[in-house]
């Protein structure tokens, strides 16, 4: 395949490698940068003196991004570790999310803001518990785009009839995940074959590099900042009084109240009317600032101060709607609900819930069901959720929250839950 052949993209893409531990994610990531030529000289140098101080012949790409002292000591991934990077042809944003299963809540984050999933497999050992829950995961956070990366292929011999066969397999699982598209690539990111490079190894493959396979995947985040049809959502940040004067030099005489927050969907024009959803108070924007220039439009994804031609009761944590389209507010809703803590889940006890910007006391009841990883079949629960556990959960919450469906909206159709007293994240859900 000729690079010059393919349909590049221009906007910025985020994407996040998973997988099972030891699969190569964080070394695959210092191919792509130090092959790409994104790293400065003396990153590279501190990188090869790290590697010489373990004794190592060679470079070790994956203390690129294995920053913590823990992470570079044990030689695992912990945290996510965010890069960016850049070609001639695209912006990155990249996420190294950890494979061990008590970081599946590390993982979720990871995936949560990425258009593209990368998907790491050892090409000796196969498909894994975690590769098949991180793919799950992948599709329950919205991900509709997976790069199957069958990494070390030189252990088999760069084999491709092995390339195939796992590629048949992770296909076949998938098929029920709702994935737009899945494309299969071998590779060998310790020698760097397929990565930025074609390399000598694996003629008789003719589809991309992974590279090639980014630089032309369609940004989810690009092709939501441009539905306009969506029902506009706009969660508040804070309100604040602009002093007089501040500003543009067409800016007021007078003092004005705004109010800051992202738009999370849809989008809003200087003189639409909307609702504050808390309060059901009706009001028309009368004005719409970002950064230092007064606008017509603000459009999902921009943070914006929004001025209302009305002295409303607003506050963080409030959302304003379209008059036309509101969300109802609900005191409960059936979600699915990832559980990320060792400690299993206590039904009937009292966790902080987070939505959008508002955080109220919830309940859980008992889980009517919950997802085979291996299977992806839905079975009985069989008691409370415990660590990694997927399962559908009815959520009580001390306030009504304008709760929406995952699919339409990833704010208001998603939650966190967070331990009152020892303040860990413990689980995470969608509204389905």
């Amino acid at each position: 395949m000729d690079r010059n052949d393919l349909p590049l993209r221009s906007g910025l893409l985020r994407f996040a490698t998973a997988g099972s531990v030891d699969d190569g994610k964080s070394t695959l990531i210092g191919r792509l940068l130090y092959d790409s030529k994104s790293l400065l000289a003396d990153h590279v140098t501190a990188i090869e003196a790290a590697s010489r101080k373990r004794g190592l012949a060679e470079v070790d790409l994956s203390l690129l991004t294995d920053g913590l002292i823990a992470e570079r000591e044990q030689g695992i991934t912990i945290d996510v570790a965010y890069r960016y990077f850049a070609t001639p042809a695209r912006k990155f944003v990249i996420a190294d999310s950890p494979g061990h299963a008590q970081y599946t809540r590390n993982m979720v984050t990871a995936a949560s803001t990425a258009d593209v999933a990368v998907l790491l497999v050892d090409a000796e050992r196969g498909l894994q518990t975690q590769t098949r829950r991180h793919a799950l995961l992948s599709s329950w956070v919205g991900i509709r785009r997976i790069v199957l990366a069958v990494n070390k292929m030189d252990r088999v011999d760069w084999s491709l009839a092995r390339f195939e066969a796992l590629s048949a397999s992770f296909t076949a699982f998938a098929r029920t995940l709702g994935f737009e598209e899945v494309v299969a690539i071998p590779m060998s990111a310790l020698l760097g074959d397929m990565v930025v490079e074609r390399g000598t190894h694996l003629d008789g493959y003719t589809g991309p590099t992974l590279l090639e396979a980014l630089e032309t995947a369609p940004s989810r985040h690009d092709a939501l900042a441009a539905r306009e049809t969506a029902a506009f959502r706009f969660p508040v940040q804070r309100v604040v009084r602009v002093p007089r004067g501040q500003g543009q030099p067409d800016a007021p005489a007078e003092d004005f109240r705004g109010v800051q927050g992202t738009v999370a969907s849809g989008a809003v024009r200087v003189g639409d009317a909307v609702v504050v959803t808390g309060t059901g108070t009706p009001a028309r924007v009368a004005r719409i600032l970002r950064l230092d220039r007064e606008v017509r439009l603000a459009q999902a994804d921009q943070a914006v101060t929004l001025v209302l031609d009305v002295e409303v009761d607003v506050s963080r944590g409030d959302l304003i709607a379209a008059e036309a389209d509101r969300p109802e507010g609900m005191r409960t809703v059936d979600a699915e609900l990832c559980w990320f803590d060792a400690e299993p889940q206590v039904p009937g006890q009292a966790y902080l819930l987070k939505h959008a910007t508002r955080t109220v006391r919830a309940t859980l009841a008992l889980p009517s069901e919950r997802i085979d990883v291996e299977s992806l079949d839905r079975v009985p629960a069989g008691g409370p959720l415990a660590m990694n556990d997927i399962g559908r959960v009815r959520v009580s919450v001390q306030q009504p929250l304008p709760f929406e469906p995952y699919a339409d909206n990833r704010v208001t159709g998603a939650f966190i839950l967070v331990d009152e007293v020892t303040h860990r994240t413990v689980g995470a859900g969608v509204v389905r």
